[in-house]
């Protein structure tokens, strides 16, 4: 074959060595595109793959880790959660009303497809500067506009609430954003369907939509990092039917309380050639495909693209022989195709037929097993040495007024309701705690009663510091939100977001990411169910801060014992939980006033941040709290200023820090509550050894806080209506 078309398909010449042994001959175009995709950094981990090992996924509650389409705990009363966090990054800052919407289609299909009824959708999402009059302003104003479109207009035709998320912004991403979708279904833990192939003569069944040419070689695009030369592929960028998928869904929820088939797979990345491969290779079985009989909705379709398509709204089934009209029967309801496309064999192989001739041959376990795993060069980033000397006392002191007034400005303060307001988050009927109210979202489970709080969490801007302790502090940051509402962490999914592998400063960060998320999952008990990995978010030689995006889940007993986490009514003594150390590495304070990224950050103590979850969740159970809600972003400062917005109720305080400037500083592990009986409280903090102040009480109408003077109304005012003014200025 000749070279340009393996340059073309991304092909090393290691890679096309390894495809000619387990060939034992030349592959033809057909089983080059398929070595290609399986072999991608999308669909393959190659160079990820080494340090994914050795993450903690096993607990008492843990039904199904990584392996599967998403990961399972049990949630009590008999029910499981299925939620899982994928990426759709490339797609959406190429066409982000498509890319975004079907980087949503894809994470539903991913749940509902193991039996769950998915009732939780989140995201988090990742912007460059979109402030001013720059091109490049214009454009990010554009891919914020078009991308929360798209995610809203997916969830909502789907009638499934979106109950969270977060949103940043840094340069970093201006030339490539991120668009991580979380989604959380609900079943019996009985009723888990799982992706595999097996029983000799079983068939093969196409359910969905028809095959078009959309989204072909969107996953090799995806293993790419962006240029001028390809920042045009919008071919590449599949096209999503809510309603399609809608029908899917329900089909599928149908299917499952039948005994008709032995396994189902999404067609995600890569299409049909992932997933017929991935559901043999699960039980060590063999394939035959009839690609011919492919439902498809363009003519003159070749088999290189009907396996390599990635059209949306599609499943490949494994039924029970003789159950294959009662499966169309269940398709046809919802006007959706079911065909019979292959059987299972016991050859080992995948055989590919188009029009009774056989057109392509690979063997299947060696094409997962021998698999490329890269072990690239890593190196120390030549950038730590200088930001590391970075310090707040090197720059001129502003007064905490002047500094509270520009951090209550930036956007990353502001509140995204111009974003959460395009989405349903009330359908279902499900949800307690709504977009906008701080902390963590969440669903009551309406067979048990019981409650399922979940938060996403990063900071890109602690992960270019440090990208370890970042890392770490994702999942300690994700899990303290959700045992702030009063509910126990158990597990996470992670999105791990980062620039080009084959520049080994960034492998650097992606090793110690990985270290940091070991380190913390083990210490907090919280291990990992399922996740994803974007790399080569890079543009033009310029890679994005490193992005290991956590959504923590949690559960209880009880949904009437939700913590809310703003200030709910006056003259509530308001508690600094945890040590503050004026820690400024990675803050909002340094990059808002100063416009500098650095510092160096402390040591993540879990033991104290397990403690911390524990005392709340116990004074909330004892009755003895009014409100909670986890110091981060813009310090205590901020964490104040938000929850008196979000509560309309204000607040006197004085924290009386060696610094007055502490007050921003981001220290990990810390909490603001309210408390109702502080005699029982501050018993209870003695006997988890968590250090506790009173620092004020809630007050109506103004908010005071050392230095720092405002009424509330105006405090409201720049805190509710300003994000949407800044997006919506005219391009």
């Amino acid at each position: 074959m000749d070279k340009a078309t393996i340059k073309a398909h991304k092909i090393s010449n290691s890679e096309y060595e390894n495809i000619l042994k387990i060939l034992g001959r030349e592959p033809n175009l057909l089983e080059l595109g398929i070595f290609s995709a399986m072999w991608s950094e999308h669909c393959s981990y190659k160079s990820s793959k080494k340090y994914l090992n050795g993450f903690p996924t096993k607990a008492k509650w843990v039904i199904q880790g990584p392996g599967e389409n998403a990961g399972v705990i049990d949630v009590g009363g008999g029910y499981a959660a299925v939620f899982k966090m994928e990426s759709h990054n490339h797609p959406s800052f190429i066409e982000p009303y498509q890319g975004a919407a079907t980087g949503v289609g894809g994470i539903l299909r991913d749940v509902f497809t193991m039996g769950a009824r998915v009732v939780a959708n989140m995201n988090s999402l990742r912007f460059g500067n979109f402030l001013g009059d720059s091109k490049s302003a214009k454009y990010q104003r554009y891919l914020i506009k078009n991308s929360v479109a798209g995610i809203g207009h997916y969830g909502n035709c789907m009638g499934i609430p979106t109950v969270g998320g977060e949103t940043s912004f840094d340069e970093s991403f201006d030339g490539n954003i991120l668009v991580n979708a979380f989604a959380l279904g609900l079943c019996k833990k009985d009723e888990i369907f799982y992706a595999k192939a097996e029983g000799v003569g079983n068939p093969v069944m196409y359910v969905g939509s028809k095959t078009g040419r959309d989204g072909l070689g969107g996953a090799v695009m995806a293993s790419d990092s962006f240029s001028d030369e390809n920042k045009s592929l919008r071919p590449t960028v599949q096209v999503g039917d809510p309603f399609a998928e809608k029908l899917l869904m329900e089909a599928c929820l149908e299917l499952f309380k039948t005994d008709y088939i032995v396994g189902i797979q999404d067609m995600g990345a890569a299409g049909l050639t992932s997933s017929s491969f991935e559901m043999a290779g699960k039980s060590g079985a063999g394939m035959k495909l009839y690609l011919d009989k492919v439902p498809m909705r363009e003519t003159g379709m070749t088999p290189y693209e009907l396996m390599l398509s990635e059209s949306q709204e599609r499943m490949l089934i494994c039924a029970k022989k003789g159950c294959e009209d009662k499966i169309k029967e269940i398709f046809a309801k919802y006007d959706l195709d079911a065909e019979v496309i292959g059987e299972v064999t016991d050859t080992g192989e995948m055989e590919l037929f188009w029009h009774n001739q056989l057109v392509g041959i690979v063997p299947i376990e060696p094409l997962s097993e021998q698999a490329p795993v890269l072990d690239r060069p890593t190196s120390v980033p030549s950038y730590l040495k200088n930001i590391k000397k970075m310090n707040i006392d090197k720059y001129c002191a502003v007064s905490n007024q002047i500094a509270f007034e520009k951090l209550l400005n930036d956007p990353h303060i502001l509140n995204k309701a111009f974003i959460y307001d395009q989405y349903d988050a009330n359908i279902q009927t499900n949800t307690i705690k709504q977009p906008g109210h701080l902390g963590a979202a969440a669903i009551r489970i309406k067979q048990s009663g019981g409650v399922i709080a979940m938060a996403s969490e990063c900071s890109p801007r602690h992960n270019y510091v440090d990208p370890r302790i970042g890392a770490a502090l994702a999942v300690a940051n994700s899990g303290r939100k959700v045992a702030m509402s009063g509910v126990m962490p158990l597990s996470i999914t992670d999105c791990l977001n980062f620039g080009n592998p084959e520049n080994p400063e960034v492998m650097w960060q992606f090793e110690q990411a990985c270290l940091g998320i070991k380190q913390a999952c083990s210490a907090l008990k919280t291990p990992v169910v399922s996740g994803n990995v974007s790399l080569y978010n890079e543009s033009d030689g310029v890679s994005i801060y490193p992005t290991p995006a956590v959504v923590m889940v949690g559960a209880g007993k009880n949904a009437k014992k939700l913590l809310k986490s703003e200030f709910t009514r006056k003259n509530t003594a308001i508690y600094l939980l945890g040590e503050t150390t004026g820690n400024f590495a990675g803050s909002l304070y340094m990059k808002s006033l100063f416009d500098e990224v650095g510092g160096e950050l402390n040591d993540i103590d879990f033991q104290s941040e397990r403690a911390l979850w524990e005392l709340v969740i116990e004074a909330n159970k004892k009755g003895l709290l009014e409100f909670a809600n986890s110091v981060g972003t813009g310090g205590v400062a901020m964490t104040l200023a938000k929850m008196a917005c979000v509560g309309d109720m204000g607040a006197i305080c004085s924290c009386r820090f060696n610094d007055m400037r502490w007050i921003f500083d981001e220290s990990f592990s810390r909490a603001v509550v309210g408390v109702k009986n502080e005699r029982k409280f501050k018993k209870l903090a003695q006997k988890y050894n968590i250090k506790f102040d009173k620092i004020g009480t809630t007050t109506p109408k103004k908010f005071e806080l050392d230095g720092v003077s405002m009424s509330l109304s105006k405090m409201k005012k720049i805190y509710f209506n300003k994000f949407a003014r800044l997006v919506k200025l005219e391009d």
